[in-house]
């Protein structure tokens, strides 16, 4: 079986796809059918040969796709024109940001090559209620409108920019994902853990960190280590230096206090002692959770009734015999009746 790989744009991710009988080779530009529906790309993998029973798939949790076809001149030519398609929406979709008056800052926008679907890239603070802004961008384009929030992280990736070492950025430039990168990495390779050198425009830890890390820790002996920090102690972390506040064992992290008042969250392969003596060996095992007895809520205390005066001849009801009785011709006498008439 043969698949090719196809980046749909730049420092973009490798989508895999299996040729069908026209002949490829690598820098074509071919049309491919994706989850975001028609795209055109360009084929950085030629066509090659795999095991048939090697699991490829063209998407996370697609199965492998047949690209649609060899893109042609006339596609190419629609491609340019999206391009600049996109950069009129981005002037439209800001000013319906700042007309609605919505905490975002628009960062990109993308076309779909059949421009079936519009896609907004945007960064905020928090949680953004942009259903109007939706609608209104709808009524201007009349196509499928996404808008989707993204990190610090996929903001440089898209804005671009130079880094400390004076070239542009790795993410922008050949890093299709990001990898995972840890302080621990700075700390092998004698680095300084000064937050402010070791990470990059986007705050951050440099993804320079991890894939130099093999070079200078090819046989350290402290890469399958894993320590714990104990509560209370000083640590070092990506953001700075604080002190452990909460450790849980379950999820393999640590609530960490930051000297900027600041509360953070990371993994122990993230956090670095001040102190050696403060962290402890993950095979240690952990200390066992004191079970405290619930004691059952205290009853509430009425207070006394007041208590009543009696008298001697006080009784609640009278006693049949001491009834004062009539007597016996005058219970016989009733009353005349009373003439409706008058």
């Amino acid at each position: 079986m043969q698949i090719i790989g196809v980046r749909l744009k730049k420092a973009g991710r490798i989508l895999f796809f299996e040729p069908n009988d026209e002949e490829l080779a690598k820098d074509d530009w071919v049309l491919v059918d994706t989850s975001r529906g028609l795209e055109c790309g360009k084929i950085v993998i030629a066509p090659r040969e795999i095991p048939v029973d090697e699991n490829i798939e063209s998407e996370p949790g697609v199965p492998l796709r047949k690209i649609y076809r060899k893109a042609t001149e006339q596609d190419l030519i629609q491609l340019e024109e999206n391009h600049a398609d996109e950069k009129r929406a981005f002037e439209i979709c800001r000013d319906k940001i700042a007309e609605h008056g919505l905490p975002m800052k628009l960062i990109n926008v993308e076309f779909t090559f059949d421009v079936n679907k519009i896609i907004f890239f945007f960064t905020a603070d928090g949680r953004v209620d942009f259903r109007e802004l939706v609608r209104d961008l709808a009524s201007v384009f009349r196509t499928r409108i996404e808008l989707r929030q993204v990190g610090v992280r996929d903001e440089a990736k898209l804005l671009g920019g130079m880094g400390g070492c004076g070239r542009p950025l790795c993410c922008a430039s050949f890093l299709g994902d990001f990898i995972p990168v840890s302080i621990r990495m700075a700390k092998e390779q004698n680095l300084s853990l000064n937050p402010t050198k070791i990470s990059g425009v986007c705050g951050r830890l440099m993804c320079c960190l991890k894939y130099e890390n093999d070079l200078y820790c090819e046989n350290c002996p402290k890469q399958d280590v894993t320590f714990r920090p104990r509560q209370g102690s000083r640590v070092v972390v990506a953001e700075g230096e604080g002190k452990v506040v909460a450790v849980s064992f379950s999820r393999r992290n640590a609530t960490i206090l930051l000297d900027t008042n600041k509360t953070v969250v990371c993994g122990w392969e993230d956090i670095l002692p001040v102190n050696a003596e403060d962290f402890e060996s993950v095979e240690t095992p952990a200390p066992p959770e004191e079970i405290k007895p619930v004691e059952p809520p205290p009853k509430p205390v009425r207070p006394p009734r007041p208590e009543r005066r009696r008298t001697e001849n006080y009784s609640r009801r009278p006693n049949r015999h001491e009834r004062p009785t009539k007597p016996r011709a005058e219970r016989s006498q009733r009353r005349p009746r009373r003439d409706p008439k008058k």
